[in-house]
């Protein structure tokens, strides 16, 4: 009832500030308690994936708390885990604005944001002052990227200062960190997507999280990704890949650059990552082709376009083992995130994957 009323003002403002309005006021809810009424009335529905429990199968999406500002208080609307990021080692701007764009009729979003966040230090320390969400069994997710001056072939060593300083975070808690190579929105990133630069980047991952889980005593898993504009025949690769460098989920999918059903709209021609609806059916045939490839071997977080409960259904039904919202929690509000819970108690037939963490490990 509370979002309906206020999305109208938030619609009125331009994204981009109604974004950082909408994260500004949900934390001073937070602090006065008042969060604590959005939460559904839903029964707890664990997950096991990743070697991790899931309360529930629904997450919140990377992109939205980029700084991990407002972790607790996402806690708060019913979600199963949450993914924070993308942060990069040093704080970056983006690119200029404007550089966020709605598409209300389609019920999607554009942004060419390109990793705005204020850096890796002030990250962890946000993260660090969360304790509510994961002390309840909450999930937390941290996704990690490389700075738009790094050149594309140093983007491993990006990739491992932030593995190196979230990494400890997860040893703590419940927790994943994803690897992100899919924003269409930072120069290059998307070619380590490539079968070589892929094996090269997540073969330096593996090895250093090795290192890692030596010094700390915990294997923290780590998810990769990926883009919808894939072509399809690369798909198996890729997946061989993550699997061969003992990744533990793939992440379908970010946003997309094809403007498939938007042609005409009002800012449809805008640079940048479409997401909401319009990724829906994109999404799903990745994942599809995934869980058909995979038979079990990973389990796969299905994100792009839940507009609703039997959305997430679906994304389920054509092989997820978890879904996670964005677009749609902001044309919805929170009450997406209890419609999902409920269509997703009686599913059936997730995926379920062969091998243990301590298997992939070996």
């Amino acid at each position: 009832m509370f979002y309906e009323i206020a999305r109208p003002l938030l619609f009125a403002l331009d994204p981009e500030k109604a974004h950082h309005l909408g994260l500004k006021e949900l934390a001073r809810a937070h602090r006065l308690g008042l969060t604590r009424w959005l939460r559904p009335h839903v029964d707890d529905d664990p997950v096991e994936a990743l070697g991790l429990t899931f309360r529930n199968p629904v997450g919140l999406a990377a992109g939205l708390d980029k700084n991990a500002s407002c972790i607790d208080a996402f806690g708060e609307l019913g979600f199963g885990f949450i993914e924070v990021g993308t942060v990069t080692p040093r704080p970056q701007a983006g690119n200029p604005k404007p550089r966020m764009f709605r598409l209300p009729s389609a019920r999607a979003v554009i942004n060419r944001l390109g990793f705005n966040n204020d850096g890796l230090a002030s990250f962890v320390a946000a993260v660090r002052s969360s304790h509510a969400f994961t002390a309840r069994g909450g999930v937390l997710g941290l996704n990690i990227g490389k700075n738009a001056d790094t050149p594309i072939e140093r983007a491993l060593d990006d990739y491992l200062i932030c593995l190196r300083e979230v990494y400890p975070l997860l040893v703590e808690r419940a927790g994943y960190v994803t690897v992100n190579i899919s924003s269409p929105n930072t120069r290059d990133l998307r070619s380590l997507q490539g079968e070589d630069q892929l094996a090269d980047l997540l073969r330096g991952l593996r090895d250093e999280r090795r290192r890692l889980a030596d010094r700390y005593g915990t294997r923290v898993p780590l998810a990769v990704k990926i883009a919808p504009d894939l072509e399809d025949s690369s798909l198996p690769r890729l997946a061989d890949t993550v699997v061969d460098c003992e990744g533990d989920a793939i992440i379908a999918t970010n946003t997309t650059i094809a403007r498939d059903g938007v042609a005409g709209l009002r800012n449809a021609d805008e640079a940048g990552g479409l997401s909401g609806a319009p990724l829906f059916a994109r999404s799903n045939a990745v994942i599809a082709a995934l869980a058909r490839h995979l038979q079990g071997r990973l389990p796969i977080i299905g994100v792009g376009g839940i507009m609703s409960g039997a959305d997430a259904q679906t994304k389920l039904a054509v092989g997820a083992s978890l879904v996670q919202v964005y677009t749609g929690l902001m044309y919805r509000g929170p009450a997406l995130v209890a419609e999902c819970r409920r269509a997703l108690r009686n599913r059936h037939g997730a995926t379920t994957w062969k091998r243990s963490n301590s298997e992939r490990a070996a």
